[in-house]
């Protein structure tokens, strides 16, 4: 190698004068890899976090879903050793209170661990993608209703419930009412609670592309539609019951028993009755009697101007048997209360109505009992042999009466010592449930302060006076007959097109079915106290059929079988009524149609069920929503 080779080879320092040698820009190329690796694994990260996202709800969603199986079959575990009549005789399970609180606090912590786990960024990233989320927003928010169930409504209502007492006797109501009293302001609370959580559910997607999330929203709607009317009652009971109870002095209470063999508003014929002492949370019966009792009783209760025009010519105040004509439960009741009042001269704190379903469900609870002449009435058999089998069996109209008496009597006593009996208390109560949710038990007080609680529940037998859609058949016998046992009813309640000046055509469609036969009744059953001035055949009937129209409402026709029909007209709170006598034949079937105008309004009709026989089968088409 010579020495100049050498010498070039070797970087020369750049002297004063001199321009620096650039360095060589091999490092130029270096420099571009790591922002290519960088964008690559941001465009990696990109495709995979959806599907990590994607992933994560699948998973969690399934772990939710356990969650939330484990908390139902808590609940239904609960509900079981809560409801079902006790075995008359048999232990009562000492702990019960304690395991009642263990179930509810583990369906508590399955509920909000089903919660937390459809919580996070990716549900919620998951949630607001238009249509693709709506499966996720329906399982957060039944997850979230879930969890506010369990947590701030069924653990305060659990802790309400009363302990057993060892022999499971002496205490029952005494204890429940304590209970409630003690925890009113949490049971209040729980309430409201629930109301938000059914309107909160209700607002949920609803048909998703995920058929499994549709399915959970809708069984968890249906339990809510249950739950937040008992809630609500439960309420209001914690703050009525204990003074109507007589827990700040005695009460005397009018029991009516319907015969819903002869239709009236309320249900049936006043026929029997019982007069009611609650003292310091002991129930006891002072009297029993029948309609004759009080047929001659006038009183001079007025109830409006509205009330006396729509019924006159029939005296409900001052005629015993067409007292109750008025679907609205506390004109019935002041009646009665001022007609015990009138024969008696004791002036009474309340008034209540059963009927023979009632009585059925109360003996499920107490079990069979034997009536003075031997007969046996069990759950199975009462209505039919109130409402049918006695008239074949009791010529003389005196001693069918009695009859009558001496059923309610029978089942008087065992009702009595059930209120006493902590281990059949949970089950007598569910029973009044299931009678008051039918509208066949119906309750009034006297006293103002105690009634506008009441009347905001479905018991108190109020006609509401809102302005809302509404629909109503109430039918009155007017032949004087017992054929009302044998009547078929159907009703279609149909939102037609809307109109100009902010009005609805509304169809409705009432169909009357008489399947009493058309021989071999009894002579009561088929009489005719009306005499009308047409032939007749024993097992005819006379309807008079009423329709209750919305508030604001008009009718611009009507047909009975497709012929023209004139309608009486009248108004009962707020409501316009519409009325037809119509005469119903053995085996015949007549078809009213009503054609309205309503003020235009969105959703299903608030629907009025008269408590008779056979229930009354509706269907509700509320149609289209009208425009602005």
């Amino acid at each position: 190698m010579t020495e100049r080779s050498i010498c070039t080879a070797v970087p020369r320092r750049p002297g004063p004068g001199r321009d620096a040698v650039p360095a060589p820009r091999l490092g130029r190329f270096r420099d571009r890899a790591p922002g290519r690796r960088v964008l690559r694994y941001a465009l990696l990260v990109t495709a995979v976090l959806p599907l990590a996202g994607a992933v994560w709800i699948a998973v969690t969603a399934l772990l939710a879903r356990s969650e939330l199986s484990a908390a139902q079959r808590d609940l239904d575990t609960l509900r079981q050793s809560v409801t079902p009549a006790q075995v008359p005789g048999s232990t009562p399970d000492a702990a019960a209170a304690s395991v009642r609180e263990r179930l509810v606090r583990s369906a508590a912590a399955h509920a909000a661990r089903a919660h937390r786990l459809t919580t996070g960024p990716a549900w919620y990233s998951a949630a607001v993608l238009p249509l693709l989320g709506d499966p996720a927003r329906t399982v957060r928010g039944a997850a979230y209703a879930a969890d506010r169930l369990t947590g701030q409504v069924l653990t305060p209502l659990v802790q309400a419930m009363p302990s057993q007492t060892p022999d499971g006797r002496g205490s029952g109501m005494t204890r429940a009412l304590a209970a409630l009293q003690s925890h009113a302001p949490q049971i209040e609370q729980a309430a409201r609670t629930a109301t938000r959580v059914r309107a909160d559910v209700r607002v949920l997607p609803r048909s998703t592309w995920l058929p499994t999330a549709d399915r959970a929203r809708a069984a968890l709607q249906r339990q809510l539609d249950r739950l937040d009317p008992v809630m609500t009652d439960v309420s209001v009971a914690a703050r009525v019951l204990p003074s109507m109870l007589g827990a700040h002095g005695e009460r005397h209470y009018f029991l009516a028993f319907q015969n819903f063999a002869e239709a009236r508003g309320t249900g049936g014929l006043p026929g029997a009755f019982a007069v009611l002492r609650a003292d310091r949370d002991r129930l006891s019966f002072e009297r029993f009697g029948n309609n004759t009792e009080l047929d001659k009783t006038k009183t001079d209760v007025d109830l409006g101007a509205d009330f006396n025009a729509l019924y006159q010519g029939n005296d409900p105040t001052r005629v015993w048997a067409n007292s109750n004509m008025s679907p609205h439960f506390p004109y019935a009741a002041r009646i009665w209360a001022a007609a015990w009042r009138a024969h008696t001269g004791e002036k009474l704190d309340g008034a209540i109505a059963v009927d023979p379903v009632t009585l059925s469900l109360f003996l499920k609870v107490t079990g069979p009992v034997r009536m003075d002449d031997g007969t046996a009435l069990t759950a199975g058999n009462v209505v039919d042999l109130t409402e049918r089998a006695s008239y074949a069996r009791y010529k003389d109209t005196t001693r069918r009466k009695a009859f009558f008496v001496d059923a309610a009597r029978a089942a008087a006593g065992p009702l009595i010592a059930a209120t006493h009996d902590s281990r059949r208390l949970p089950a007598l109560l569910v029973a009044v449930n299931d009678a008051q949710r039918t509208g066949r038990l119906k309750v009034w007080s006297a006293h103002p302060q105690e009634q506008r609680l009441l009347e905001s529940r479905p018991y108190s037998g109020t006609l509401p006076d809102t302005p809302g859609p509404f629909a109503g058949l109430v039918l009155n016998n007017a032949a004087g007959s017992k054929l009302d046992y044998y009547l078929d009813r159907s009703m279609v309640w149909e939102a037609g097109e809307c109109r100009s000046g902010g009005e609805r055509a509304v169809t409705v469609t009432v169909t009357l079915t008489n399947r009493a036969p058309a021989s071999g009744l009894p002579g009561y059953v088929t009489q005719r106290v009306d005499h009308p001035a047409y032939p007749t055949r024993p097992g005819d009937n006379r309807l008079l059929v009423s329709y209750y129209a919305s508030v604001g409402a008009d009718v611009t026709g009507a047909t009975v079988n497709g012929r023209p029909v004139m309608l009486a007209s009248g108004i009962e709170r707020g409501h316009p009524v519409y009325t037809v006598d119509m005469e119903l034949p053995a085996g015949s079937r007549r078809t009213l149609v009503l054609h309205l105008l309503e003020p235009r309004t969105t959703g299903t009709p608030t629907l009025l069920r008269q408590p008779l026989a056979r229930p009354l089968r509706a269907t509700l088409k509320p149609g289209r929503a009208c425009g602005v």
